[in-house]
């Protein structure tokens, strides 16, 4: 006996908190078996389902309980408004780091006017996700992105290309692929949860770790950027990380050092956790000219 849209997606629910994961992900998944926007899964409530889709569904379900992200079995996540692949090899971008692109957005015209020659580098690129919805949303930037694994780049790039989004990609472990060049934007997600902190089997077990921990304090490579930044940024240019909760007072201070007569704002998220540290190195628009442009 055919079993009905609904029947499906009560069973999914059940089986799903049964084994302590989100019972609302038998929905994406039924809706990517199917081919389906969620306004017509719901409209579609009563509708007899095929074997062949019905067993697909049983199979991906099951899959997921293992701990396999759904990002994964379907391939891909939404960020943005935009479909960008995902894979083992890169991190699953997260909302948070919305709010990253957002804030910068935000700030853009008017810290630094009406140039078009601003240059923006991606640190750890992973998917592009950062990268890719900067050129997008700012086409006149010239962006360029970086990753340690070469992996991760191969991701970033198919992305890239099938968003339609001009990117130079690099390389590279940090900084080192920005050297000897000087940048106006430099935006990261950096690997910041301490090394011995506990994470779901979902992420713990399917993620990149390089992309996840970030030493025993998951400061580490906030110490590095600190250190490395104030060589390869213009005069006046603005730096923005995604950070962890709790670790905001800590890394504005390291970029108040690095930079001392910078404005630096600690930007919490949805939830009121402090997310983002922004950095804007000539907040008072005293910095030299030359040709209209920041030098």
């Amino acid at each position: 006996m055919h079993k009905k849209v609904y029947e499906a997606l009560n069973w999914a629910s059940s089986f799903l908190k049964e084994h302590d994961r989100d019972e609302n992900a038998g929905e994406l998944l039924l809706m990517w078996i199917l081919g389906w926007s969620r306004a017509r899964l719901l409209s579609e409530l009563r509708m007899e389902l095929p074997d062949r889709e019905y067993d697909g569904f049983i199979e991906v379900v099951k899959e997921h309980v293992t701990g396999r992200p759904i990002q994964h079995i379907i391939g891909y996540e939404e960020f943005y408004g935009r479909r960008f692949i995902v894979n083992e090899n890169v991190l699953i971008p997260r909302p948070e780091t919305e709010e990253l692109i957002v804030a910068v957005l935000e700030r853009l015209g008017t810290y630094f006017g009406p140039s078009s020659k601003l240059k923006c580098a991606d640190i750890g690129t992973g998917s592009g996700a950062i990268a890719v919805t900067m050129k997008l949303e700012r086409p006149e930037l010239v962006v360029s992105a970086s990753d340690i694994s070469e992996a991760a780049l191969k991701i970033a790039q198919k992305n890239a290309e099938a968003l339609g989004a001009e990117i130079d990609f690099r390389h590279g472990d940090l900084l080192e692929p920005f050297l000897n060049e000087k940048w106006d934007i430099i935006l990261s997600n950096p690997p910041y949860i301490p090394n011995e902190e506990k994470l779901s089997e979902v992420v713990s077990e399917h993620e990149p770790h390089n992309a996840l921990f970030g030493g025993v304090d998951g400061l580490d490579f906030y110490r590095r950027f600190a250190n490395d930044l104030p060589k390869l940024t213009n005069k006046k240019a603005l730096i923005a990380f995604e950070i962890g909760a709790g670790q905001g007072e800590i890394v504005a201070a390291m970029m108040k050092k690095a930079f001392p007569d910078s404005k630096t704002d600690i930007i919490l998220d949805i939830n009121g956790k402090d997310r983002i540290v922004l950095t804007q190195t000539c907040p008072f628009g005293d910095c030299p000219q030359r040709d209209g442009f920041n030098v």
